[in-house]
């Protein structure tokens, strides 16, 4: 039986894994913040629990100090949105201090346990892609933890230890409840777990899902920085 250890197990597309993949076999390890959620998690079969804030590098280092894992999957994130005129730098460091930093805090607790053959995910957003409105602490968080991802991929290559990235559109969580504009091609969060825990299984460089939606972002990607910048903010 496969260990894999997920943050931001206590919602969203965390929660959704960590059920959908204990029901699968695996022996889920779930971490996050919430107490009761934790709690109700831990009277599920193949589901232990890990109390920490990805944010504190004391507590991460703590929690994850000599754990075993054949996969982690780091999913903790939040998103804030930039409304002008006002413009807040401290939300950009709130937003930074889970996406990016808490990553990173993570990474530097998984470290010393990970063996050859081992799994890393990460996952980042399809807002990476494009310079959506208000989404300049989100995107630029998550488009950092992409670089940050495949950058890993090349300094863990020569010991064996597969990083994986992922990039999810709308997914119906807590996060995506609070918006207040429209949400093409969203899938649940159960939908996102099996899409995601294919793609581990199957080891995939990068996972997208929902397909579709992920393959027309790209494409637009690809536009030229002039015209991804119109396109955008048509989308208003």
């Amino acid at each position: 039986m496969k260990t894999m250890l997920i943050t931001g197990a206590t919602s969203g597309i965390g929660e959704a894994l960590a059920n959908h993949a204990a029901a699968q076999g695996y022996q889920v390890i779930a971490c996050g913040r919430n107490s009761d959620k934790l709690n109700e998690l831990d009277q599920r079969s193949n589901i232990t629990t890990l109390q920490f804030d990805v944010t504190d590098i004391d507590s991460v280092t703590a929690a994850l100090n000599d754990i075993h894992f054949d996969i982690a999957v780091l999913n903790a994130g939040t998103c804030e949105y930039v409304d002008l005129p006002d413009f807040e730098p401290d939300m950009f460091r709130r937003v930074f201090e889970v996406n990016f930093f808490g990553i990173v805090n993570c990474i530097k607790g998984l470290l010393p346990s990970a063996k050859a053959g081992c799994q890393i995910v990460i996952i980042d957003s399809m807002a990476r892609l494009l310079p959506f409105t208000r989404s300049q602490a989100y995107g630029a968080s998550k488009a950092a933890v992409r670089y940050f991802t495949e950058s890993m991929k090349i300094d863990l290559k020569e010991r064996n230890v597969i990083v994986q990235s992922v990039s999810p559109g709308f997914v119906e969580t807590p996060l995506t409840d609070k918006n207040d504009f429209e949400m093409p091609m969203k899938i649940t969060a159960p939908e996102a777990a099996k899409a995601l825990l294919k793609g581990i299984e199957k080891q995939h460089s990068t996972i997208y899902f929902p397909t579709v939606f992920g393959l027309i972002l790209r494409s637009l990607s690809r536009l030229p920085g002039r015209m991804q910048v119109w396109l955008s903010s048509k989308l208003q």
